[in-house]
């Protein structure tokens, strides 16, 4: 997947990807993985890195035993089963969800899955998956019939702030042009589908809003994020300590175990509440979406054809 194509999709599925534990029993909890997800970009980094650190060390025998190692991995990645998707996988309140549908949203879905089996060797479950993604759509189709009750409406200045902070948010392109014309070349929509993409979403960041109140996180639930965060740090910090005593320590002594916890510190709390505030509006936000999904899902009426 293209990073255009992971950035509007991202953008347009943020909110849904929390909901399906609320629709469709998922495995997370995202009230309580507020630590998780705050450092979920260094884990994402560091989770890379270690991939390929754990390719190399445990072969122990070259790059091109490595290489090959990778080859044979990416040979065998899975493929998305899709035989036997209906023409309509769901139907919200006389709204039909298409089988095409489906399939684009389930597909995208699928490749990161598959990214996250090669790693952990474990399989893909894809009848739950393909059951978590139909939720997720329905419970986006909810929200979107709720807003379109509630009047909610997105003008173009607003839709032209979403494109602008799509555009900052990707770093190969310089202008909502080229936005639009790569988004044109690489998935095939036009700029008035984009745009209504995008107005969509305002109309769903508006609900949302609406159903939260006030999110604004007080100091001392920053505080308390903080110290959660930094007590991972340190549980990290301790366990990858543990992993590298006896293996020189004698001749590198104190000064590369203070090197180490210098370069892997926690930032200061003032330092991190910019993100701290962003995580817990965020958390918040998603609380109150999966709060609303599961009061209209529960008068709606709903059939899942998989």
């Amino acid at each position: 997947m293209t990073l255009i194509k992971k950035v509007l999709f991202g953008f347009s599925l943020a909110l849904f990807v929390s909901i399906m534990a609320a629709c469709g029993g998922g495995d997370d909890s995202s009230g309580e993985n507020n630590q998780e997800n705050s450092g979920e970009e260094q884990s994402e980094d560091s989770g890379s890195g270690n991939g390929e650190n754990s390719n190399s060390s445990s072969d122990g025998s070259g790059s091109s035993d490595s290489g090959n190692g990778n080859s044979s991995q990416q040979s065998s990645m899975p493929e998305p089963e899709l035989d036997n998707v209906p023409d309509t996988v769901a139907t919200v309140n006389g709204t039909e969800i298409t089988g095409e549908e489906f399939k684009t949203r389930y597909q995208s879905q699928f490749q990161q899955q598959a990214l996250q089996a090669q790693m952990s060797g474990q399989e893909i479950n894809q009848d739950q998956l393909k059951q978590q993604t139909a939720d997720s759509m329905v419970g986006q189709e909810l929200l979107i019939q709720e807003a379109s009750n509630r009047n909610i409406e997105a003008s173009e200045e607003e839709v032209n702030n979403q494109l602008s902070t799509l555009v900052e948010q990707n770093s190969s392109v310089d202008s909502q042009e080229q936005f639009l014309s790569t988004i044109q070349e690489q998935q095939g929509m036009s700029e008035e589908e984009v745009r209504n993409q995008l107005s969509q979403q305002v109309k769903l960041n508006k609900l949302i809003s609406e159903e939260a109140g006030d999110v604004q996180p007080s100091e001392e639930e920053m505080r308390n994020l903080y110290d959660q965060v930094k007590s991972q740090q340190q549980q990290q910090q301790q366990a990858s300590g543990g992993d590298s005593e006896g293996s020189g320590e004698s001749e590198s002594g104190e000064g590369s175990s203070e090197e180490s916890s210098s370069q892997s510190s926690v930032p200061s709390f003032e330092e991190m509440k910019p993100r701290l505030k962003e995580q817990l509006v965020s958390q918040k936000e998603s609380q109150a979406a999966q709060s609303l999904v599961q009061s209209l899902r529960e008068e709606a009426d709903v059939s899942i054809n998989l």
